[in-house]
């Protein structure tokens, strides 16, 4: 999931820190949301209110999409100065994606949310647009996977009538929730191996997300070719004045959502169509949530702020080992085999424990860092990406 610094035996080159910025604060924020939503309970028994309300508005489907988007950045990193070594990456990266998808495999046994086997299984899609050498097309490409295609089909099906549209969603059925609430251990086991999973990819290929992804990817991608990260002071016009498109068009798009599924419902369209009228301009507005985040994280890091944004960089190195160590920690605390905590905290304590967690994770990455040169799982993720263990972990000690 990380990676914007990578060279072979982990070599020396200067990482982007504002990448790593934006990587950290994506990954705080999606922790946030999993915080509160008991990480997946909270759908079992919804009990709205002004936090959830206001983290859902703020952080979810952004933070998720800025992860996609440095990955996107970081993938274009690892080709371009492979090439610069005059070293075909391709195979290597294929590799690395594997290996990447097996941590995720297991990951997703502890969590069935895990985002990791997604993310790494598009990631094979980079492998060919990497060819494509017009920006233009990419970008093409790009605007139209983030338009939502697939919402839009299903949204128009609906509309006009079509019965295959207007049945549930598949991914509104899930067996497995019951069992993660009130189930043993042996049975929230037996349901991440597949009962759990079957909805998880059912949403992400019914909520458009895989090509969602996919647009993110190529957009990260394209970023990196037009030196956006590496020379940010050369941007900083564009910069401002996507942020003044970005602003009013969410705000738009979020005032508008409700009445417009209402003018569907009220012309008798059905419920379906107004459902995936709201996913779709849902989903726009999530990308102006996450274009604004990245802008403005990018903004605070060039500006005299930067003391705000600094923290979520060392958090960026590490989104590896503390996106599946946040699971290993408060799974158990929710979930029925361990505390079941998933209704007994208020939303006001869950967002305050995460918050402190949070912070710890700052803290634990900024003196992880100062002993070692990648946390955990980063570091046996690039042993394993170069099947040799001879790669730098522990920092030599400071000369006296």
């Amino acid at each position: 999931m990380s990676g914007s610094r990578e060279a072979v035996k982990g070599g020396g080159d200067s990482r982007l820190e504002v990448v790593d910025a934006v990587r950290g604060f994506a990954l705080a924020g999606l922790f946030l949301v999993h915080m509160i939503e008991s990480f997946e309970l909270y759908w079992f028994d919804p009990k709205p209110g002004p936090i959830s309300d206001a983290i859902y508005f703020l952080l979810m489907g952004k933070s998720f999409s800025l992860l996609a988007l440095c990955f996107g950045f970081s993938f274009y990193i690892l080709m371009d100065r492979a090439a610069r070594r005059g070293v075909d990456f391709t195979g290597r990266f294929a590799w690395r994606l594997t290996v990447l998808f097996g941590i995720g495999t297991l990951h997703s046994w502890v969590y069935r949310g895990d985002i990791i086997q997604l993310l790494s299984a598009m990631g094979f899609l980079l492998l060919i647009a990497h060819r494509v050498k017009d920006n233009r097309v990419l970008a093409a490409v790009a605007a139209l996977s983030l338009a939502g295609p697939v919402l839009m089909v299903q949204f128009l099906a609906a509309f006009f009538g079509a019965g295959w549209a207007n049945l549930p969603p598949n991914h509104w059925i899930d067996p497995a929730m019951p069992v993660y609430v009130h189930g043993s251990f042996s049975e929230y086991v037996r349901a991440n191996l597949w009962a759990g999973q079957v909805p998880k990819w059912w949403f992400m290929i019914e909520s458009g997300r895989l090509l969602n992804i996919l647009g993110l990817y190529i957009a990260g991608m394209l970023l990196g070719r037009i030196g956006f990260f590496a020379r940010p002071e050369a941007f900083a016009r564009a910069r401002w004045i996507a942020l003044a498109v970005a602003v009013p068009l969410g705000a738009l798009l979020y005032y508008v959502r409700e009445p417009a599924a209402q003018w569907v419902l009220a012309a008798g369209h059905g419920e379906a169509a107004a459902r995936e009228l709201r996913y779709l301009l849902g989903s726009w507005f999530d990308l102006c949530g996450t274009t604004i985040w990245a802008l403005v994280v990018i903004a605070l890091w060039q500006g005299p702020a930067r003391f705000l944004t600094r923290p979520f960089a060392a958090m960026g190195r590490l989104t590896l080992t503390f996106y599946v160590a946040q699971s290993l920690v408060f799974v158990p605390v929710f979930y029925g085999f361990g505390l079941g905590l998933w209704d007994d905290w208020s939303q006001a304590t869950r967002l305050a424990v995460g918050l402190g967690a949070v912070a710890a994770q700052m803290i634990a990455a900024h003196e992880w860092l100062r002993r070692f040169h990648y946390g955990p799982l980063e570091w046996a993720w690039r042993a394993l990406t170069y099947r040799s263990w001879d790669v730098p972990f522990r920092k030599a000690p400071a000369a006296a």
